[in-house]
């Protein structure tokens, strides 16, 4: 929950949060408390209720959409079938765009502007007479 917080920061707030609670901080902290364990028991309730009535062991993470259908409506005959116009099309989709890079990586190559432009600018910085800063 804080894991983008550092000490000081975590620190800071709980000095912000003395100086607005003041004495009233302890009872504060367990209403907080208090109320996050009685979410948590209606969320294991409300999850035992739907298991009881569905006659599986449902996790909270079944009860997504997708996983609901997936885990609950389709075989695994039917997923796959799901699964296989996309996996094919996602397949051609990363071959054409492999095809692409390596194009691009030998047009790159071929073109390497650091390797063939740096003769051409020494050649011109020779030809160039040098520069007088007292003749300004």
């Amino acid at each position: 929950m804080f894991e983008n917080l550092n000490w000081w920061e975590i620190g800071a707030l709980l000095m912000l949060a003395l100086l607005i609670f003041g004495e009233r901080l302890p009872k504060v902290i367990g209403d907080g408390l208090r109320m996050l364990r009685g979410l948590r028991n209606m969320a294991q309730g409300a999850t035992a209720d739907l298991s009881r009535e569905l006659g599986t062991d449902i996790r909270l993470e079944d009860l997504h959409p997708k996983a609901f259908i997936r885990k609950h409506l389709l075989s695994e005959e039917d997923e796959q079938a799901l699964r296989k116009p996309l996996q094919t099309l996602f397949d051609d989709v990363k071959q054409d765009l492999n095809g692409v890079k390596s194009e691009l990586d030998d047009v790159a190559a071929a073109v390497d502007i650091r390797k063939s432009s740096a003769p051409a600018e020494k050649a011109a910085e020779a030809s160039r007479p040098a520069y007088d800063l007292d003749a300004t």
